[in-house]
């Protein structure tokens, strides 16, 4: 007889191979990707020729990993990462362009992808790096980690963007508060945190609970107390229109 198969607590699954969905349109680079990745043990659940197609699959599948072109019919890869971000947090995104440029490098992070890559990439690479991103690190180049240290230094005056150590408002509360302060109508806050416009409306709603305020114009007024020195050496982080 054979042993008995291990059982317990200590017993470890095998880890699911990842799942991933291409978008591209050019059909022969999207079978490199399929071939590179399938001989990995990834798994292709579908791929797409334009930007659109990209989103519906993302979201009908949700895989680990959607791996996308720039440039595309319909859809170009910058609004599908936004939609898909929005839609499917949960799903990492990797973008491949034949360009280096760096402004869009950082529109594609901004609107939620996790790495940005030339095509020149050897290919053979791709399955390591995904599984880099599922885990939580991000795919850039060294060159491009230098511009994203040059961006973070370039703070806004009067300290916007910057979050006092103590505070009772969490980051992403700080982002819309310093973007209503910077004017913005909540539209346009979700256009550049991408976020949904509800949840924009219920991030302000918290903030003026939090602040003790009744109105945007008092919301824009606290920016700055909040941000004094005062506030920063007793932490009170508190409020406004009392």
């Amino acid at each position: 007889m054979g042993r008995p198969a291990e059982s317990g607590p200590d017993r470890k699954e095998p880890a699911k191979p990842l799942r991933a969905v291409i978008a591209d349109d050019d059909p022969l680079a999207r079978r490199i990707v399929r071939d590179a990745l399938q001989a990995a043990g990834i798994t292709v659940a579908a791929d797409a020729k334009n930007g659109r197609k990209a989103v519906e699959l993302a979201l009908h599948y949700r895989p680990d990993v959607v791996v996308m072109d720039v440039v595309m019919p319909e859809l170009d890869g910058i609004s599908a990462a936004r939609e898909i971000r929005e839609h499917a947090p949960e799903v990492k995104i990797l973008i491949l362009s034949m360009s280096d440029d760096d402004e869009i490098a950082l529109l594609g992070l901004r609107a939620g992808a996790s790495g940005y890559l030339n095509k020149d990439i050897d290919v053979v690479r791709l399955p390591q790096i995904l599984a880099g991103i599922v885990s939580g690190e991000a795919a850039v180049t060294r060159r491009f980690t230098a511009k994203l240290i040059e961006e973070l230094r370039r703070v806004p005056a009067q300290g916007a963007g910057v979050r006092p150590v103590r505070s009772i408002l969490s980051t992403r509360e700080w982002e819309v508060l310093d973007l209503i302060a910077a004017d913005q109508s909540p539209d346009q806050i979700a256009d550049t945190l991408v976020l949904s416009v509800e949840t924009v409306r219920s991030h302000e709603k918290s903030l003026r609970r939090k602040l003790d305020v009744r109105s945007r114009t008092e919301l824009v007024a606290a920016v700055g107390r909040l941000r004094s020195p005062a506030s920063h050496l007793d932490g009170s982080d508190t409020s406004a229109g009392r």
